[in-house]
């Protein structure tokens, strides 16, 4: 293609991606009742329950418009992502050979669903993260919560988990691509495992620790998953490199 081609392709795309974002969003406005009452239910358990004055707070007169339409744009943003991504890779994929064409769409099928499932562990993990934070408010004072704060906190939770997921999928994905080898993902083991640790017990900030063990075991899984697809991926990669000699 020529420029103006290039230009013309990628208005197409940006203009089916944003026609899908923008209809998902007003289904996000609708669904934003019942995502908010569910962010909100372990705050308000925890005052019925444990006798804490906790509360979520609105600190303007615009506030719960604008989070109101934030929390819209981000369900948006998740229902209409396998229109928005599948643009994406239809634009740039004229310019990959045909084995990066192959390891990029198997990327995207691949890590979709994982970062789905990360964020749906993190989703029915939120309960018990914020019930044990809010327990060390002391007795007889208020926990007022700034509800743009308190959303922002439960976002940036289902993001990381959500991610976590699709971190084996990227280094098989890097290791496919030639950048990175199956020996030097799997010298990484200690780091997979401290972060796996960590994520987990960010869900999981109880004492009980065979929560913890049991949210590390589908993260660790993933890695050495990873390690072993890249392991036959380097082997098949010598002994084709060895019949060409």
């Amino acid at each position: 293609m020529s420029l103006r081609g290039h230009l013309g392709e990628l208005r197409k795309r940006l203009f089916w991606s944003a026609l899908f974002f923008a209809i998902a969003t007003v289904g996000g406005w609708y669904l934003f009742d019942p995502v908010f009452a569910a962010l909100q239910k372990p705050i308000v358990d925890l005052a019925a329950s444990k006798g804490i004055n906790a509360t979520i707070n609105f600190n303007s007169v615009v506030s719960a418009f604008d989070l109101r339409m934030q929390i819209s744009m981000f369900i948006g943003l998740i229902i209409s992502s396998p229109f928005w991504l599948w643009n994406l890779w239809r634009f740039i994929t004229p310019g990959l050979k045909t084995n990066e064409r192959k390891y990029s769409l198997g990327f995207l099928l691949t890590a979709f669903p994982l970062f789905l499932s990360g964020c749906a562990l993190a989703w029915y993990s939120l309960p018990t993260f914020v019930k044990s934070l809010l327990a060390f408010t002391p007795q007889g004072s208020a926990n007022i919560i700034s509800a743009s704060d308190y959303i922002l906190f439960s976002l940036r939770i289902l993001l990381v988990f959500g991610l976590a997921f699709v971190m084996p999928v990227v280094l098989v994905l890097l290791n496919f691509l030639g950048i990175l080898t199956s020996k030097s993902i799997r010298k990484s083991w200690r780091v997979a495992v401290f972060l796996s640790a960590l994520l987990a017990a960010m869900a999981t900030p109880t004492a009980d620790p065979m929560s913890m063990f049991f949210l590390m075991i589908p993260l660790i899984a993933l890695f050495y998953l990873a390690v072993g697809v890249t392991a036959l991926r380097d082997r098949a990669s010598k002994r084709k490199v060895a019949s060409e000699e």
